[in-house]
């Protein structure tokens, strides 16, 4: 499991290591080493999605990997509340960006020879932390007028939970 921490609330996310293991694979790098913290979800669209991972509030871009193989040829379906790989206009181009589908975007999935954006995980908990997200004011390109911040991303583990529940 996955907490996605942010000054909106808490996120939890199941990955799908199977379907999508380059996703989840770079995903993970990018938490173990903490590069998320303090980025932004810096688009927002009330109605389609929710996308952060890639810059500061700042304006500032991150730094990223190098990209990888678009997995979204892999049976999962950009449904309400799925995340998926960002990229651009070029299939093999996702690096760390995401995005959490606020409503079903099945127009994202890979269908005949185009390429779609990959799925590899979704919300088990705080879709309504979601839908707070996607109902910010927004300006200029989507930006949410006041930042919403990813605090930090986390690695949640059967051993850490119940240490919480003993608390």
């Amino acid at each position: 499991m996955i907490v996605i921490d942010t000054n909106k609330g808490q996120i939890t996310l199941e990955l799908f290591p199977e379907q999508a293991p380059a996703s989840v694979t770079n995903f993970l790098a990018y938490i173990e080493k903490d590069e998320f913290k303090q980025s932004t979800f810096h688009r927002v669209i009330k109605g389609f999605m929710i996308q952060g991972g890639g810059f500061l509030a700042s304006g500032e871009r991150l730094e990223t990997n190098a990209p990888i193989k678009n997995e979204s040829r892999n049976g999962l379906s950009n449904e309400r509340g799925t995340i998926a790989m960002a990229r651009t206009g070029n299939p093999h181009s996702a690096t760390r960006q995401f995005f959490i589908n606020h409503k079903d975007n099945l127009f994202l999935d890979a269908s005949g020879g185009n390429w779609g954006y990959a799925v590899f995980g979704k919300v088990t908990k705080g879709m309504d932390v979601v839908d707070k997200i996607a109902n910010v004011q927004t300006g200029a390109q989507d930006k949410p007028v006041t930042p919403v911040i990813i605090n930090r991303i986390t690695v949640v583990t059967d051993q850490s939970i119940m240490l919480i529940d003993k608390k």
